[in-house]
């Protein structure tokens, strides 16, 4: 696997894409959510996509193996996905990449997700995605990442309301 610590000791902003949720559930439940492999492929990802799971070791260290499955001008399609587990602080932070199984994938991001629990009971979720360049995250924004990751918590904030 390519080493990727060089790109990512400097948290540049032209790098990176940053989503914020506020989740009317305490942040212990919240990050349980990320933390339980069949929930998770239950709300991750953008709507119409459902996930199917090949590998889920969720834990520093660890990694999740997914494709992203949907239908497309009459077929299905198959995006797949590899998360691997860098760090998890409980209830406050999980960082991990995030790209395609191959392991000297170019496009590999790094993200990083933040629990802050609110006085009210409520959490703010925060997800920081840092880029490998500001090229490559002008191509995401382009593809509709913003939009597909804020329907990713929308998907979050509805499964937790189950």
């Amino acid at each position: 696997m390519k080493d990727m610590t060089n790109l990512f000791e400097t948290w540049s902003l032209d790098r990176e894409i940053v989503l914020v949720k506020l989740l009317d559930h305490p942040r212990e439940k919240v990050f349980a959510a990320w933390m339980d492999p069949a929930a998770l492929a239950e709300w991750y990802g953008p709507a119409g996509l459902r996930i199917e799971s090949h590998e889920a070791d969720i834990r520093e260290g660890g990694l999740w193996r997914f494709d992203m499955v949907g239908m497309f001008e009459g077929r299905e399609q198959r995006f797949p996905n590899l998360m691997r587990f860098l760090e998890i602080v409980p209830n406050e932070r999980i960082v991990m990449d995030y790209g395609m199984p191959a392991d000297d994938d170019p496009e590999r991001f790094r993200m990083t997700v933040t629990f802050d629990e609110q006085s009210d009971g409520k959490t703010v979720l925060t997800l920081r995605q840092l880029h490998p360049s500001a090229q490559r995250r002008r191509e995401v924004i382009g593809f509709g990442a913003v939009e597909y990751g804020l329907q990713t918590l929308d998907g979050l904030a509805a499964w937790l309301d189950r």
